[in-house]
Order: structure tokens, then sequence, then C-alpha cells
């Protein structure tokens, strides 16, 4: 894989990023290509889709080890990291976030890929069970449910246990037999020269079992495809990127064998008013001239609401405003975070003649007394002007 860019320099970080480092530039660079900022630009979706990637990989211990050390081939089909970049974690390990059951809402549209491939290099038992892939699907809520929690109902196609034959891949009159080829023992040895080789037999895969007759549904596999309805709960406070992982909910294995898992990959929608850095919320909310001057209290957007916050007489385009505990709860811990409000002072634009000559009286009463902010510009920049 060559031609597959490195994933420090996908992040734009080092080799010995930190994981905070790492976490700043995943989300810097997951609102610039977001898709719903670029929704006619295919490249900048590919482009997010590489990042989160990336980000996936190098915040695992384990999988950015094995990067550092074999790059991408330790996520190629067969390759010492166990199945390829982008995929869940393949051991019965859940570090982010966990999944759970519960009634179902509607599903956002999701994309939905098999983990491992086709299983080439699984193993098998000896009556030819293999455990299934595990899958992959994306899914983007909004940012109050990410807050808040939810449970939605996920639409997957997958691979599921045949109901004809309960998964064996066995037909009405078939039975399992010994292997001819092989006489039951999985491998075969050919002469070559003067060397014998020893190689998995190819028409029983190594089981050392043919059926006689196989299912016609499924071909003896013991599964088919169906799409099959999952209920997934979505725990409050997750953050962009996180993983859910739902056992045994990916696809059936073959002939009989273990499901596989599947691992839901969470986005967050942009919101129009609010931007998240961690627990945190921040809003910019528009004050009037005459609040900001004279001061009261402002009605401010909240994710559960409204509040108010008092606006002190005097107040300064660009000031900010914190609401203890109006933020999102971390999901470890359980704290809330804060809303930082951050007012604009508007400026009119549309004055009738009467108003202008009002507002022309009052700026020839306040003279400079009641303009700090221009009487420290012109400490600073007397020099220029001399």
């Amino acid at each position: 894989m060559a031609d597959k860019q490195d994933y420090y320099e996908l992040l734009g970080v080092d080799r010995t990023a930190t994981s905070d480092q790492l976490k700043k530039s995943y989300r810097k660079l997951a609102v610039k290509y977001h898709p719903d900022k670029n929704p006619d630009d295919p490249a900048a979706e590919e482009h997010f889709k590489k990042i989160g990637e990336a980000y996936e990989i190098l915040m695992d211990d384990q999988k950015r080890a094995a990067y550092d050390r074999y790059g991408h081939a330790a996520f190629e089909a067969g390759g010492g990291g166990g199945g390829r970049a982008g995929t869940g974690d393949p051991f019965d390990i859940f570090r982010e976030v966990f999944s759970g059951g519960g009634g179902g809402g509607g599903a956002a549209g999701g994309i939905f890929e098999a983990f491992f491939g086709g299983g080439g290099g699984r193993s098998r038992d000896s009556r030819g069970r293999q455990r299934g892939s595990d899958l992959r699907y994306d899914l983007q809520i909004s940012l109050e449910e990410a807050a808040a929690g939810a449970e939605k109902a996920l639409e997957i196609e997958k691979l599921v246990s045949c109901g004809i034959c309960s998964g064996t891949g066995v037909g009405a009159r078939g039975k399992i037999v010994s292997c001819r080829t092989c006489g039951g023992s999985g491998q075969v040895i050919s002469s070559r020269g003067f060397f014998q080789v020893q190689q998995t037999c190819s028409d029983c895969r190594g089981t050392g079992q043919i059926i006689s007759e196989p299912c016609k549904n499924c071909r003896g596999e013991g599964r088919v495809k169906e799409t099959t309805r999952i209920k997934l709960r979505i725990p409050s406070g997750i953050n962009e990127g996180s993983r859910l992982r739902s056992s045994n909910n990916g696809d059936a294995g073959v002939r009989g064998g273990a499901s596989g898992d599947l691992y839901v990959v969470i986005h967050i929608k942009e919101h129009a008013i609010f931007e998240r850095d961690d627990e945190d919320l921040y809003c910019e909310v528009p004050v009037s001239f005459g609040q900001a001057t004279l001061g009261g209290e402002l009605v401010v957007p909240t994710l559960e609401g409204k509040a108010t916050v008092k606006v002190p007489g005097g107040t300064q385009s660009g000031t900010t405003f914190r609401l203890r505990g109006k933020g999102i709860q971390d999901l470890g811990t359980g704290r809330k975070g804060d809303l930082h409000v951050t007012v604009q002072v508007e400026v009119p634009t549309k004055l009738s003649s009467d108003q202008k000559e009002k507002l022309k009286e009052f700026c020839d009463t306040c003279g400079d007394q009641n303009s700090p902010l221009h009487e420290s510009f012109l400490a600073k920049a007397k020099k220029f002007f001399s």
C-alpha cells in the first residue's frame, strides 16, 4: 500500500504526538472536512473518512504500535494487525464506550462495510465452522442526541444463519462425509522432484469433510444475506469518532460458526448555533447597542432550552459570559461542562433622520470620557500619528 498516505501526515502531527495532540488535530480537521460543510465536494468527504481512519488507528495504543512497526501492512488482510485499517477493535476490549439495548428511533444514513473482508485466512474448526466477519456502520447523530443520549434502530444488510439448514450447510437429504481426496486429514501431499509438499486440501478446504448434498438456499455455506434491524443505545456525552461495539451483530459464521461483532462509529452533525470542545459549548449571541450600553437581562439558548445572562452596563462586543453546568456531560465522570456565551454588539444599519440627529447629539455629549478603548488605542498609537 505504497500509495496510501501516512497517518501522521494525514493528521498533521509528529510521530511523538500525545493523545491530546492527536485529538485536537483530528477535531480541527474533522470540522474543516465534514460533509455538512462541504456538501458538493466528494474529495472533502473522502479526506474526512481518511482522517477518521488515521485517528482510529493512532488513538489505540496496540494498533499504533503495530502501525509504527509495520506501517499500513499491519492492517491488510492477513497482516500482523489482524484486520484492515478503520476496523473496530478485534479484542474483547472496548476502551471508549459500550453498546446497549433499547427501543428504536429512525436510523441516520450510514456507510456499511465488512471489516475483515470475505474471511480469507480465518481459521476453521474440524467441522468447517468459521467465525463471521466484524462489520462497521458509520452513524450520524445530532449534537442534541450526543448530549442527551439516544436510541437508534439500524437497518443493516449482513450475512445471517440460513433458516433452511439451521446454519449447517447440509441439504435435506445430505450428510457430512469424510473427504475422499485427503482421506479426512484435510491435507494432501504432492511430489515435486525430490521434495514432498503438504498442502491444504482444496476440496474440503482443510476440514477433512464434505457435504454430500449442500443446502440449495445457502449453497453449503450455512448463511445468507439479509437486511436486519438492530437496536442501539447511544450514551449521553458521546464524542465524535467514538465506537460502539454490539457483540454478535456482525456477519454470521460459516456452517454455524460464531458471529462477528458490529462496530458503530459516531459522527456528530455540525450545529447551527453551538460549537463543542470536549464537554464545553460555545456560542455567539447578538445584543442591541442599547442593552449593551444600559445593561439588562439577555435570553440565550442552551441545549436544554433557554437561560438568562445578566449583562452589565457598558458591555463591550466580544465579552464572554460563562454558564456553569450548561455544557455536555462527561462520559466517564458524569460532570457537566459549561456554556460560554460571547456577545456581539449589534450596530443599527437603518436609522431615520430623527434617530440620526438624536444619536449625534448623544455622541456629542459623551465626548471622550465614555470611550476608554478609544483612549487606550490612541495612547498606544500616538507615535504613528505624530
